[in-house]
Formats: structure tokens, sequence, C-alpha cells
């Protein structure tokens, strides 16, 4: 039987790919003590009082250096210094919530995904007594600033009218200099909401021409005072109603800085305000700062049910399917032995159940 010279190539290849995959399983594991790097990431990587590590992925890491008899020691490290740790190979292996992306491949390997999930979008619950709202917004000081101001143009129109009316025209805008610039105050006010009662109306050149121009302008004004008014007392309130994605254009967001969700709200063009930790961000949340909060779904959920219960809540859509993974330096002897231990453990019932203690899904 004759094979093509493309039968062969093909065939050979074949054969060099199963060469190194058994090369690989057989790669010596290291003697050492493995260095795994890991952050605070609740409930995925939690430092207890005692400096002892818990969590999701560390629990699973627990059990998969277990299986392979693997020794190692956790290393507390930021973000960035645990991506940079892997990638110059300081690091052994990256243990936290670890979302695999097609940038972070490039650097270093990951292990197949032990948890999908995808960024959450936190919010404010709305509150049950609306009239409460209301009365809130009217005291607040985004309100009694417009109403300054809008008093403050009135008193200024007000007396122009009054220093020009008052020698000509005393019957109407006349007497001591409070009466008067009372008087030019209750006539511009009248004038710019056009109820116009007549009981006084300027009679001078330059009162009179005071008075066309601020009919025109009044007439801009008072739109323009109206829509921020509208805007003072509603869109605060309807902006904490978020109900999923198509809302956030027209809220202010927050979101942490150097992490999955940030690249995702800058490649969807939303701006937003960067946060330190999921804390911070929940922080200002809370204070009505900003009307949602984009983050890992799960995280999200976790702070709240500890420490926000009933006042924020996250929305069941989710953005962006995230798979969190163990980073590896590229080319490790470790993956391939790590991925059947990791397969195994996450198709167990002990897995699932840990999921729920930890998240209640």
């Amino acid at each position: 039987m004759k094979l093509s010279w493309k039968s062969f190539i093909g065939f050979s290849i074949l054969m060099m790919l199963m060469i190194g995959e058994v090369n690989a399983q057989q790669q010596p594991l290291p003697h050492r003590a493995l260095v795994v790097g890991t952050k605070e990431a609740p409930p995925f990587s939690m430092k207890e009082p005692d400096g002892n590590w818990t969590g999701i992925s560390i629990d699973l890491w627990r059990q998969i250096a277990a299986e392979l008899k693997l020794t190692y020691e956790f290393r507390e490290l930021d973000l960035n210094q645990l991506l940079d740790g892997v990638k110059n190979r300081s690091l052994d292996a990256a243990v936290a919530a670890l979302t695999i992306t097609s940038e972070r491949e490039k650097n270093f390997d990951f292990t197949h995904a032990y948890y999908t999930t995808g960024l959450g979008i936190a919010v404010a619950s709305k509150e049950r007594n609306p009239w409460f709202t209301v009365i809130r917004r009217f005291l607040s000081f985004a309100f009694l600033k417009i109403v300054l101001s809008l008093a403050l143009m009135l008193l200024v129109v007000g007396f122009l009218v009054w220093w020009f009316e008052r020698k000509k025209n005393p019957q109407q805008f006349n007497g001591n200099v409070a009466k008067g610039i009372g008087s030019g105050f209750w006539w511009s006010a009248v004038t710019m909401t056009t109820v116009g009662y007549g009981d006084k109306a300027p009679v001078t050149f330059a009162g009179r021409l005071v008075a066309l121009i601020w009919m025109f302008v009044a007439i801009i004004i008072i739109s323009s005072f109206t829509a921020a008014i509208t805007s003072s007392l509603t869109v605060s309130q309807l902006g904490s109603v978020v109900k999923g994605p198509e809302d956030l254009p027209r809220v202010t967001v927050g979101t942490i800085i150097n992490t999955t969700s940030e690249s995702y709200l800058e490649q969807i063009r939303i701006s937003y305000l960067p946060y330190k930790t999921p804390q911070e961000g929940l922080i200002a949340l809370k204070k009505g700062s900003i009307d949602a909060l984009v983050y890992d779904a799960p995280i999200l959920r976790y702070y709240i049910h500890r420490d926000y219960p009933g006042s924020l809540h996250v929305l069941p859509k989710r953005l962006l399917q995230q798979d969190y993974g163990i980073a590896l330096t590229s080319n490790s002897p470790l993956r391939e032995r790590i991925n059947v231990v990791l397969l195994q453990k996450i198709r167990e019932k002990a897995w699932q159940d840990k999921i729920i203690q930890y998240l209640g899904e």
C-alpha cells in the first residue's frame, strides 16, 4: 500500500504531536518548593487573620497540589505583580480570580478554566418610598443651586429696572431701596414666567429696553432652568434604576483599575470612574457617587452579600463571559498534570458544594 506524500507529512506531524505530549507528561516535576502568587479576591482567594489563605481558587489549588505531591509557598502580590511574576518566571503559578484572556496568553500559559462567569453590574436597590426620594431631591445641593442661581438672575434684572425707573416711575418702583428692588424683583419674576399681572411696567427708554431684552432672554432661561430642575429631580433617581448594560451610557459608572472590566468599558467606549478595589467602588455606589459598578459578578455578589445586603444588588444580566484559570509560566511542565487533576476535581460533587458554600449558586 502506497502512501502519498501528503499522507506521509500528516502522519509525521501527528506522531510528533503525540511524542511531544508524552514527553510533556514525562517531564520531571520541580523538586523545589513552588512559588505561587496570589492576592485578595474574595471569595476565590482570601487571607485570614492568622495569615492562612483560603477560598474557591486556593482550595482547588491545595487539592491539585496534594494530588501531585507538590510543595509550594504562597506569596501575596497585587494584580500587576502577579502577571509580571508569571511572565518573568519569578513565580511558578498565580492563583486568585484570574481571567483567561488572549493578551495574557501571549505572555504565559493558563490551565483549563475551572469557573465560568461574567462581568456583573452592581446597583443600589430601589428605594421603597418614592415620596422620600422626591423630598430628598428637592433638598439636594444640585436643586438648591439651581434655585439660588435663578433668584440671583431675577435680582440683577430687577435691580436694573428699579435703577432706571426709580425717578420717573415712582408710583411703581420708588420708596426705600429695599422696597424698590423688591418691586423690580417681582416684575422680573412675573415677566419671566409670562404671567404678566400688569401691576408694574417700565416707562423709561432704558427700563423698556431692559424689559424687551429680558422677555426674549427669559424664554431661553426658563426653558433651561426647567430642564435643569427636572434633571435634578428625576435623572439621578432614574439613573439608579439600571436594568442592564444598555443603561450604562447614560449613568455614572465605576470599575476597578487594571482589570478585565476596565478593558471592557474602554472597548465599548463608556466613561467610568476608576477605583483601586471593589470595596472602594461599592462604598462609592452606596454613597451615590456612582450609579453602577462593573466588575466580576461573583466577587461583587460576595461583598454585597457580606456588607450591603438589601441596599445593593447585582443585576442578573452578565457582560463579557469570563473564564477563571490558574496562570503558569510558558511551557510549564506542570500544565498537563494540573489540567488532568483540575478537570477531575471540578466534576465532583464536592466542587459544586463548595461553589454553593461561597456563592450560594
